[in-house]
């Protein structure tokens, strides 16, 4: 069976790092992705395009290219939750929350029985076609899905240490854009208002033993946080790879 890697290097404290995927809808550029050194990526089905068929084409081409599919919902719902993870995902990303009621709802949707209450549908796909039983299996996904969150509201900056405490949680991802929207300041990602949060956002999760995280799209913002001791980060995006290094050549070239 497939093991999370992602998840044991964030629990100890190690770099691990990913980029949005959002927009190209092939198997191929999850594995290229892969190839390329990435750790994990997060499919987003909240902006995206993507339905369940080919999330479950990504999560198993990411896979196969050692790369970690960690699937953004559109919303906390338990069939999104649980037919996604059916699909082969090794994580769920919460949107908007706001409310440890929410997540610890969703957290118990996440993990089988003892440690939550998803429903039993693996297929053999699940465990890569070995001859295990039920409770390995239930034990190996308890061991091996995460659980991440997103904080991109001043609601839920304010309840931060409330949600970070929640059971089950693995990683907090800050989403960016919608907290500076949300702090007044849309956009101004070097703003002192947004560093100050943000860095609050670490430090709870340095009390409680979350790893920290965040998407930057621009790699000199990714590098600022990743020395502020950003430890899930993201930057950059399926599509957006490709433009920054055609866009490039083309200037090179024409320059």
């Amino acid at each position: 069976m497939h093991v999370n890697h992602v998840k044991q290097a964030l629990k100890e404290g190690k770099l691990q790092l990913g980029c949005s995927f959002a927009q190209l809808r092939s198997p191929a550029v999850a594995t290229i992705l892969g190839k390329a050194g990435l750790d994990w990526c997060y499919l987003d089905s909240e902006h995206g395009p993507f339905d369940l068929e080919t999330l479950q084409d990504l999560c198993r081409a990411s896979i196969a290219a050692g790369m970690a599919p960690i699937v953004r919902i559109a919303d906390v719902q338990y069939h999104l939750v649980a037919r996604t993870l059916d699909c082969g995902a090794m994580g769920i990303l919460l949107p908007r929350i706001e409310s440890a009621e929410v997540l610890a709802r969703a957290a118990s949707w996440t993990f089988f029985p003892p440690k939550g209450i998803r429903g039993f549908g693996f297929t053999q796909h699940n465990v890569d076609y070995e001859p295990v039983t039920i409770p390995q299996i239930i034990q190996h996904s308890n061991d091996n899905t995460m659980l991440v969150f997103q904080i991109e509201t001043q609601a839920a900056l304010d309840r931060r240490d409330e949600l970070v405490s929640v059971p089950g949680v693995d990683a907090v991802m800050v989403g960016p854009a919608d907290l500076s929207i949300s702090l007044g300041i849309p956009g101004q990602f070097e703003h002192p208002k947004l560093i100050e949060a943000i860095d609050k956002i670490i430090e709870s999760c340095g009390k409680y033993g979350v790893a920290p995280g965040l998407h930057m799209r621009r790699l000199d913002l990714a590098k600022f946080w990743r020395d502020r001791g950003m430890r899930f980060l993201s930057t950059g995006g399926d599509a957006l790879f490709l433009y920054d290094k055609a866009s490039e050549a083309v200037k090179t070239l024409r320059g």
